[in-house]
């Protein structure tokens, strides 16, 4: 088998399915119980998170646990424009966000809120001065995502940060999913932050929001006023403590995995570029975890094709594939819709190999000869 959908989902590694069942056979009390078990658990989830925020320059009560990006996104980005709506009612994202913010900020607009979409330039990336320009007395949030889930295109979020800082009404969310653990980027400036876990070989359902310890958030659920009341529900204790081991684990390889994965990906970029009516989507100095690309057969055939052979690739986001026609963020790159729908994401991490590079060039060339 090989398995190019990391950027979709990642295997669980070992240790972190080992400190799973541990944690669930011995901890297994509420760790917001008063007992004695129940402390014990609370004693350690407070380290998980402590853990957590020194890899982000946080403090401990900076760090939301949830059950992954989409929740995070939508606590983000409605949680700042609801509490902050009487500071103005103006909202900046861009046009290729991933489903769970474009699509909260849609939901945004019918509560009156207004929206003002970035395009992209050839790179996949916004423009600072775009950026700068769309900026307004009534502006209240800017969400832009640090690395794209199609193209890999990388936002230069620590430029973006240092302009925002000038405008202390705005608040700055980063979607870092596909960065965290995979690039090497400073999130200082960033006032909010989401990621999940299960992009680093860590659980899905599990994830969590870097907020600020200067804002102020509109829980969406209301409870029992856990995760210091921006998200109450009981706290599934061992996914949160594994979190902490998942993103420790992926910072802690983080810069030889990227050395290992740039060769993987330049070997990679090299063999397509010798297939015939192959073109490649993702910019050059984009992630090199994700690779996009367009094919000169149906995407969807292809795709079919290679996981007969047990090769496994997406062609679109994995959250929008199944019923969206065309990708939105090939569109915005400037494809056509015909373009736009044959195109093929391979998404690889350390866990692969220069031999399974080979085998699917091998392999997506005999492919494309066979398709009529």
């Amino acid at each position: 088998m090989i398995y190019f959908d990391n950027a979709a989902t990642t295997r669980i590694k070992k240790e972190i399915l080992d400190s799973f069942y541990s944690l669930n056979s011995k901890y297994f009390a509420n760790p917001s119980a008063i007992h004695h078990l129940g402390i014990e658990a609370s004693n350690i989830e407070n380290k998980a998170r402590e853990q957590i925020s020194s890899f982000f320059h946080a403090t401990p009560n900076e760090i939301i646990f949830t059950s992954g990006a989409t929740e995070s996104n939508n606590l983000a980005i409605k949680g700042t424009a609801f509490f902050y709506k009487n500071r103005g009612k103006h909202l900046i994202t861009t046009k290729v966000e991933h489903p769970s913010v474009i699509n909260a900020f849609k939901q945004l607009e019918e509560f009156g809120f207004e929206v003002t979409y970035l395009p992209i330039n050839k790179d996949g990336v916004i423009e600072i001065d775009s950026l700068k320009n769309a900026i307004r007395d009534d502006t209240i949030l800017v969400s832009i995502m640090t690395v794209n889930n199609e193209i890999g295109s990388i936002n230069d979020i620590e430029s973006i940060g240092k302009l925002l800082k000038k405008y202390p009404k705005i608040i700055f969310h980063t979607d870092a999913t596909q960065a965290i653990g995979k690039i090497d980027i400073n999130y200082d400036d960033v006032d909010l932050l989401s990621m999940s876990a299960h992009k680093i070989h860590g659980f899905k359902g599990s994830g969590m929001l870097l907020k600020r310890g200067n804002i102020s958030l509109m829980p969406l659920n209301s409870g029992g006023g856990q995760e210091f009341n921006f998200r109450s529900g009981t706290n599934n204790f061992p996914i949160e403590v594994s979190l902490a081991k998942t993103i420790r684990l992926a910072f802690e390889n983080l810069k030889n995995n990227y050395i290992y994965v740039k060769k993987l990906h330049d070997l990679l970029v090299e063999g397509l570029n010798k297939i015939e009516g192959v073109r490649i989507n993702s910019p050059i100095n984009s992630s090199p975890y994700i690779i996009n690309f367009i094919v000169p057969k149906k995407a969807s055939v292809i795709q079919e094709a290679l996981s007969r052979v047990e090769i496994y690739v997406s062609t679109k986001s994995s959250c929008s594939s199944k019923k969206d026609t065309y990708s939105y963020v090939l569109y915005e790159l400037g494809r056509s819709e015909v373009e736009a729908s044959d195109s093929i994401r391979v998404s690889i991490n350390e866990e692969n190999t220069l031999e399974e590079v080979n085998l699917f060039l091998k392999e997506l060339e005999k492919v494309l000869k066979e398709i009529k």
